[in-house]
């Protein structure tokens, strides 16, 4: 058993996450479905009763079922990965990255086995106020735009590209645009 848990906590290659997407977008494709993790918002305002007043929430969650078990394989699968099989080798962040982040006056936590390591914690905590402000307002932009655009950046780029969907290639472009604007104009006003 502890051979399993070794070989499951190591870093494993990108390449083993794409084919079993891959795997997954040709199963759905071939069950006539789409894969879209931002619909769940969708089914849970269905379960909630929005459909009873609002007809855009009014679907068949018979045909849903799949989908909410996705997303909570997702969340358990992630609780299962951080409590269970934590690689013991921090995350790869690149020097220049650090560097950048050092010229907006941000420190990069070094990871060790009590700290993820993936973000400053100087801004990302509870006690700062602008970090606070900044990841309830992007996380809203982020739900709102994920709504308007029909999917998140996931499903356009990986689900509606698969399928050749020009909505999803023309989204895509917009996401890269907008993430080209936010990195180099907009973030370094903010810090």
């Amino acid at each position: 058993m502890e051979n399993l848990i070794d070989f499951i906590s190591q870093p494993w290659h990108w390449a083993v996450s794409g084919a079993l997407i891959a795997l997954t977008l040709f199963t759905l494709t071939w069950m006539g479905r789409s894969f879209g993790v931002s619909m769940t918002f969708r089914n849970m305002c269905t379960v909630a009763g929005a459909g009873k007043k609002i007809p855009f929430f009014n679907i068949d969650m018979k045909e849903e079922w799949w989908r909410m078990a996705f997303v909570a394989g997702g969340l358990v699968g992630g609780f299962l990965a951080v409590t269970f099989f934590r690689s013991p080798e921090p995350a790869a962040i690149s020097a220049a990255t650090v560097s950048h982040l050092a010229d907006w006056g941000l420190s990069y936590p070094e990871a060790d086995a009590k700290q993820l390591g993936f973000v400053p914690t100087e801004l990302f905590n509870f006690g700062n106020i602008k970090g606070l402000v900044l990841a309830i307002a992007g996380g809203f932009l982020v739900g709102f735009g994920a709504r308007y655009a029909d999917g998140c950046t996931s499903g356009h780029a990986i689900s509606g590209l698969s399928h050749l969907q020009l909505p999803s290639l023309l989204t895509v472009i917009g996401f890269f645009i907008g993430g080209l604007l936010m990195t180099h104009l907009i973030m370094p006003l903010l810090f």
